[in-house]
């Protein structure tokens, strides 16, 4: 009786949890931002080159970026999600099943590219190799936009042989367009060599000027700089805060003849958290939620929740959506392809 009672309940519990499951609703075939990646330029480009790619090839292709699957009552690996999604949307053609989507659950550090059953497990390795080479190295630098605009191209070049606007492109024009992308990568190349030695000099500098010495104001004794357990003794507990938040980073020197403190300030040039203008720490992270779709005909409006990790201040604005324009918009809805699970899968 016992295990037909932990059978049934365990059975219950599954059962509410597929009904909890649930997808969000695209606003057009090419580009749905909901966790807010893409700059207003990075989507505006990423969407031509998916129309383009339907108007040229008829291969529909859609990017979707999301918080995390847990707001869609998900929990697990992102497969069988990307794999619900694509279906619930019906991406592709649906004779031909060759759609395609990218999916990036940033809260989660998981993306999959899913693709239309009509490729059978072919693009397995392909996507996989897109990721791990052009994506997920941006991603590990939180370039999210410049990852997904690189995979974007990547896809598409992998699925037509052609790179973006080169569909109507001569040989000739073809071959000096790949010679132009060898120099512009291998100059990149270049540069990601060179630009180590070139700002050592600057490096040293910083670095000199963190470390040199310094001398007490008030009897001209050498200070001692204090390591990071006894500094933080002496830091209050919003700039401890910024420490773990790894916004602003302190050092604190001490006198050792009159124990006179100076505590000086290194903030992080590359932090997503913000002044908070109740405590003045730089201990804000914000969430944003989408109240009212843009629509062709009317501005959408999205809601920016604040929240202070120090002192727990939370306050919120709204900002207006740019309507959709002609260009911009879906000129309708997807195929009805499916998807029977192939592509690969990436974290960071």
């Amino acid at each position: 009786m016992r295990i037909l009672q932990t059978l049934i309940f365990s059975f219950l519990l599954v059962a509410s949890s597929a009904q909890a499951q649930t997808y969000p609703a695209y606003t057009e075939v090419y580009v749905n931002d909901f966790a807010d990646l893409l700059p207003p330029d990075v989507e505006s480009d990423i969407r031509a080159r998916l129309k383009e790619l339907r108007e040229k090839r008829d291969i529909e292709f859609t990017v979707v970026t999301i918080h995390s699957m847990t707001d869609y009552g998900h929990e697990g690996p992102i497969e069988p999600f990307a794999t619900g999604l694509f279906n619930d949307w019906g991406v592709g053609n649906a004779d031909r099943n060759d759609g395609v989507m990218m999916l990036v659950a940033v809260r989660d550090r998981h993306m999959r590219i899913e693709v239309g059953s009509g490729y059978g497990f072919q693009k397995d390795l392909a996507m996989k190799e897109i990721i791990e080479g052009a994506i997920l190295p941006q991603f590990k630098k939180d370039n999210y936009a410049e990852g997904i605009s690189r995979g974007v191209d990547e896809v598409i070049h992998d699925l037509t042989g052609y790179w973006p606007g080169e569909y109507d492109a001569t040989k000739t024009e073809r071959a000096f367009n790949a010679i132009q992308r060898f120099l512009d990568w291998l100059g990149a190349w270049i540069y990601a060599i060179l630009a180590p030695f070139l700002l050592i000099p600057i490096r040293l500098y910083f670095r000199w000027k963190r470390n040199k010495p310094r001398h007490c104001l008030r009897d001209g004794t050498k200070m001692i700089r204090l390591d990071e357990d006894a500094d933080d003794a002496r830091l209050n507990t919003g700039q401890i805060m910024e420490e773990t938040l790894k916004s602003v980073d302190y050092d604190v020197w001490q006198c050792p003849r009159c124990d006179h403190l100076k505590i000086e300030t290194y903030r992080s040039w590359f932090t997503s958290y913000g002044a908070c203008p109740q405590c003045n720490f730089r201990t804000v992270e914000a969430d944003t939620t989408v109240l009212r779709s843009a629509t062709k005909s009317s501005e959408g409006l999205k809601r920016i929740d604040y929240h202070c990790l120090h002192c727990g201040h939370e306050y919120s604005e709204e900002r207006s959506i740019p309507r959709i324009t002609e260009s911009s918009s879906s000129s309708g809805s997807f195929g009805g392809g499916s998807s029977s699970g192939g592509g690969a899968s990436g974290s960071w």
